[in-house]
């Protein structure tokens, strides 16, 4: 037990804690500059598509000069089913050749680049200051979730070409970081006793984790839904009003990717309600006894566990799938917010009053 006072008898460096959230607020503000940049992105590129598009219809007329009416309304006709599977992007995620050059969305990675690191300051100024690891209350629990959000993001554009979920994570990290500084701002404080034991680095660690990577399938599900959309308007010969999501793949592509991080995700939720558990028999003497806190855990776990199940053996693909994905991530934000506001309970841990 000797651990235990040594880890909440640390005093905290308000002055440092103070350098730290001006470090958050910096970096929430050059989120917001980045969201901006992909947002002109994704408008630059419609129009530039639109453009590449007005341009092979004049020379498709010229090619059918003399050759009658008919023929042209086929070869538009023809134009336009083709656009249904008409994307600038495979579902490997590789542009064609023939996708705009998109200078605004190298800026704004240069720009998101600079945001992470000066919200990697603000986290580690934060944990100096406390003296502990930082994700002890709603307002650490937030900024560390959006800077790994960020951060895997940033890491996976090195891998695949996903620039075209830019404005979507950007967004989402914009209002994290909007809920963490204005919704829950909390000073530099020491842990609340309960909260004091080794398991605090080991288990909110990888929920923090896993609510990043959830909330990155629930960008790829919602995107999977406008596209679905999209594709179904096209395909009834309806005029392309989303012609920037020509630079997003598929929906099959999106929903085999948000599987994929899903399933990812589902194993560290896995492990952190096994290893809350654990500290639960460590800190109150029982494994579960169904606080509200545990059992919106294990709620969101049954949740993702059927979405994995039911796209898995059951067939439920599309859009039914995407839905489940989106379902499970609203469980994962009432788990965070609601949860730790309205119902009392042994994890009220949001560190506002």
């Amino acid at each position: 037990m000797g651990i235990l006072p040594a880890i909440g008898a640390k005093e905290v460096n308000l002055q440092l804690g103070t350098t730290s959230e001006l470090l958050m607020l910096l970096a929430g503000m050059v989120y917001a500059v980045a969201f901006v940049l992909w947002t002109l992105d994704l408008v630059r590129s419609s129009r530039t598509v639109r453009e590449l598009e007005a341009s092979l219809r004049e020379q498709e007329a010229r090619e059918l000069v003399g050759v009658g009416a008919g023929a042209v309304r086929g070869g538009r006709t023809s134009h336009a089913n083709s656009e249904v599977e008409g994307q600038l992007v495979d579902d490997t995620m590789a542009y064609d050749r023939s996708a705009p050059r998109r200078g605004s969305a190298r800026v704004a990675i240069a720009v998101m680049t600079l945001g992470v690191l000066v919200h990697l300051g603000a986290v580690i100024t934060r944990s100096i200051a406390a003296g502990r690891v930082p994700w002890g209350n709603m307002y650490e629990f937030l900024t560390t979730g959006a800077f790994i959000v960020t951060a895997v993001f940033l890491i996976a554009l090195i891998f695949k070409d996903i620039r075209f979920m830019g404005a979507f994570v950007s967004a989402l990290v914009v209002v994290m970081m909007c809920f963490a500084t204005m919704g829950f701002p909390t000073p530099v404080q020491p842990l609340q006793p309960a909260l004091q034991s080794p398991w605090l680095i080991i288990h909110v660690s990888i929920a923090v984790t896993a609510s990043a990577l959830f909330t990155i399938t629930f960008a790829l599900s919602a995107l999977q839904l406008v596209q679905t959309y999209r594709v179904k308007a096209l395909a009834a010969g309806k005029a392309d009003k989303l012609s920037w999501m020509r630079l997003v793949p598929s929906p099959t592509s999106l929903e085999n990717t948000a599987y994929r991080i899903n399933a990812v995700a589902f194993v560290l939720w896995t492990a952190t309600l096994i290893l809350g558990a654990i500290w639960a028999e460590a800190a109150w003497g029982r494994y579960w006894g169904w606080d509200v806190k545990e059992v919106w855990t294990f709620i969101i776990w049954v949740t993702y566990a059927g979405y994995l199940h039911a796209r898995a053996t059951r067939g439920w693909t599309g859009t039914r799938s995407a839905w489940l994905s989106i379902v499970g991530y609203a469980c994962v934000v009432f788990n965070f917010t609601a949860v730790n506001i309205i119902f009392p309970g042994y994890h009220s841990y949001a560190g506002v009053s």
